[in-house]
């Protein structure tokens, strides 16, 4: 009877050795969990900080640009230059173009801007959104997704124009792009023209943008949301052909039907921001009419 007891505390001390090891590695499991979980957060926070400063740099710069004057131009049709009309009536109703061009251009006090920035080549403002920008310019189109107008180290980067544009004198299709910031920035307002209230107030179909030299009407021709791609940004087209290729893509992509009459004489301004990581946010205008500054 005694051995058979001494049998049994021996095999309870073997089990009780084996657990010992496992208490162990359920200790290392734990302990690598926190180690991840902590730097996890860390890195976490890190990237919170640097984003609130960026955005608190970007709120600075927006403040110092409230002393830029934009003014609206008197309406004056003889200084005007009505650009690609279309017929003033068309089966489907009178066409809207000739209401928007007798909107007001703006202008731009480019000298403060330009001191403040010298490559600095426009101004941007689209209707029914937060828009309303300097656009800068440089060799390349990288320098501005992480750089701020005061040209310092910036994730909410600045709106620029695509490098291969003129914006004095307009290539057969002008792209403007920007960040789509989360705290509507930049271009994180322009989602707005994915939604119904956007596109049912007609007051929003016109986009304005002057240069030193030039102040532009645009009215707006399609808006979707679309997988990143090249296509829908290129500047200029060998034919008549893929230019109407072109035109007729972009219409047919549109969330909303615009009415309006686009052929291959139109100036076309494209803008452009990230919607998430995969898929754009994309605006098409055309010039309706333009003055010299």
């Amino acid at each position: 009877m005694k051995k058979v007891i001494k049998e049994k505390t021996s095999e309870e001390g073997n089990k009780k050795g084996a657990n010992k090891p496992k208490m162990r590695l359920k200790v290392w499991v734990w302990l690598c969990f926190g180690i991840v979980f902590a730097v996890a957060f860390a890195i976490c926070g890190f990237y919170y900080y640097r984003w609130a400063q960026d955005n608190q740099s970007i709120k600075r710069i927006e403040k110092e640009l409230e002393s830029i004057e934009v003014e609206e131009l008197p309406v004056d049709t003889e200084q005007e230059e009505i650009v690609n009309p279309p017929e003033e009536n068309t089966s489907s109703g009178p066409n809207d173009y000739w209401d928007y061009i007798k909107l007001p251009l703006i202008s731009v006090d480019f000298t403060e801007l330009k001191n403040k920035n010298s490559d600095t080549v426009a101004f941007l403002q689209v209707s029914g959104t937060n828009i309303n920008y300097p656009v800068v310019q440089t060799t390349d189109n990288e320098y501005y997704l992480t750089h701020s107008f005061d040209r310092k180290v910036n994730s909410a980067g600045w709106v620029f124009s695509d490098y291969r544009n003129n914006l004095t004198n307009l290539k057969d299709n002008s792209v403007i792009y920007a960040h789509g910031r989360v705290n509507k920035t930049m271009f994180g307002s322009l989602k707005n023209i994915l939604e119904s209230n956007w596109y049912n107030d007609t007051e929003n179909y016109v986009v304005h943008l002057a240069t030193p030299e030039v102040s532009y009407l645009f009215q707006v021709i399609s808006v979707y949301r679309i997988p990143n791609e090249t296509y829908y940004i290129t500047t200029n087209f060998g034919t008549k052909e893929s230019k109407q290729k072109f035109i007729d893509t972009i219409l047919s992509r549109s969330e909303y039907d615009f009415h309006v009459d686009v052929n291959t004489n139109d100036k076309l301004l494209t803008l452009s921001t990230c919607y998430n990581q995969g898929d754009r946010v994309v605006l098409h205008a055309k010039l309706i009419k333009k003055q010299a500054q």
